[in-house]
């Protein structure tokens, strides 16, 4: 069995809420050092002190960084205590930007956690998009390529499914579609208007190194065809042969964060 990867940093995201907001922060933060293992653990729903404590004890012992979103100012207030006297490195997302707001309207904030999950017609149609990513993810069923606002297309490892759950957060139904050259690509592809097509690409030694990590973690040797350059060669080989046919835009993610390419597909999609 293949030893376990020990991870670069810990990152604890502290929050009163769900958590989501401080999760994707660090996450854009993380990905300006790619490759790098961060091991991100989220504390959602944390609304006393003993919880503060946990986590603060917890980041000591395992050398951690905290980011924190907490809107009630006792709780951001009492982490700043126990940080300092525990020395752990801790961040405060919110409370400075809550501070300035409040005193550029001459307002006082409502303090009530979690007032961007309320149950609004946006919150459902990212969970109606979130679905749909899920439901026709890998090509399970190609009904949903005439369904799609977003269809992606592309060999194994070049991001589909992150890119789709990501741009369904951002409201979008997303299916994508592997190429591959044992299977013949769905009708469907090509009976929608080529700019909701996408085809992700990639070069063929970051793909190969990036298999052979893949097999790793899976204990499995990176010997295996799946990662030879020949066989990855052959892959984009055929993709491009399908998204040429399709005549849809391409975009290389080699190097690339899953939130660079979706910015990229979104400046795309709004244009047409």
């Amino acid at each position: 069995m293949a030893a376990e990867m020990q991870p670069d940093v810990i990152i604890y995201v502290v929050s009163d809420s769900a958590g989501d907001t401080g999760e994707l922060v660090v996450r854009a933060a993380v990905a300006q050092f790619h490759p790098l293992n961060a091991d991100i653990r989220r504390a959602p729903f944390v609304h006393d002190e003993a919880s503060l404590m946990r986590f603060i004890l917890l980041a000591k012992e395992h050398g951690a960084i905290i980011l924190y979103t907490l809107v009630l100012p006792a709780l951001r207030d009492r982490m700043v205590e126990l940080a300092l006297q525990h020395q752990v490195t801790a961040i405060d997302l919110l409370g400075s930007l809550i501070a300035s707001l409040e005193e550029k309207t001459n307002r006082k904030s409502r303090q009530e956690p979690g007032l961007n999950h309320v149950l609004d017609e946006n919150y459902f149609r990212k969970v109606d998009a979130v679905e749909f990513a899920v439901k026709y993810d890998d090509m399970r069923d190609t009904t949903g390529i005439l369904k799609a606002d977003i269809v992606l297309v592309g060999v194994s490892r070049t991001s589909k499914t992150p890119l789709s759950m990501y741009l369904a957060h951002k409201q979008f139904k997303v299916a994508n579609v592997p190429l591959m050259p044992e299977l013949q690509p769905p009708e469907e592809l090509f009976q929608i208007p080529k700019e909701k097509v996408v085809g992700l690409t990639i070069d063929v030694n970051y793909l190969n190194g990036i298999r052979k990590e893949r097999l790793k973690a899976l204990g499995l040797p990176d010997s295996a065809a799946y990662a030879t350059t020949s066989r990855i060669e052959r892959e984009i080989e055929y993709a491009a042969k399908i998204t040429d046919r399709i005549g849809c835009l391409v975009i290389d993610v080699s190097h690339r964060a899953v939130e660079e390419t979706a910015s990229l597909i979104l400046e795309y999609i709004e244009s047409n």
